[in-house]
């Protein structure tokens, strides 16, 4: 099936196992934010939600920091056949190219390598986002007024 969507649609170099672990994993990842905030604040957890949190979070971080890089590896080398015998930047590329002048060699699979590094990179401040954003759910900001009457009582019940 897969293959008769890329044969329909004529996408060239589209991986749709890497798309689909991509969008999977950051779509779980953000998933997170309508949870907690229908959750209430300090309510505690019975160990079967701390557990079934706890496999959630390793399934997150093991699409995020094993499959999706991966993915895009296997991708670059097999699909769009980025090894390291072929040039990006380097004297090794011929007369056709300006880029021949600068005095290091870059190959396609060291770039591919940089596009896994910065795969890494963005989902780790994904994962640093949520935590903060989980951390500082309820606190309320520091401009922020209570809303008062005329008399000036609060028009919200404290608890």
């Amino acid at each position: 099936m897969t293959t008769a969507i890329l044969a329909r649609y004529n996408i060239p170099g589209l991986n749709v196992a890497l798309v689909f672990s991509f969008v999977l994993t950051v779509a779980m990842t953000l998933a997170i934010i309508p949870l907690a905030k229908r959750r209430p604040i300090g309510t505690p957890l019975s160990w079967g939600q701390a557990m079934a949190a706890a496999v959630y979070a390793f399934f997150v971080m093991f699409l995020a920091y094993g499959v999706v890089p991966h993915q895009w590896l296997t991708h670059a080398g097999n699909e769009l056949n980025w090894r390291a015998d072929r040039f990006v930047v380097g004297p090794e590329l011929g007369s056709k190219h300006l880029l021949k002048y600068l005095p290091f060699n870059v190959t396609r699979q060291a770039v591919g390598d940089i596009v896994a590094a910065t795969i890494y990179i963005v989902f780790f401040g994904l994962q640093i986002f949520v935590w903060v954003w989980w951390q500082k759910r309820g606190t309320k900001k520091a401009g922020a007024k209570e809303l008062t009457s005329s008399y000036g009582r609060p028009l919200v019940k404290r608890s």
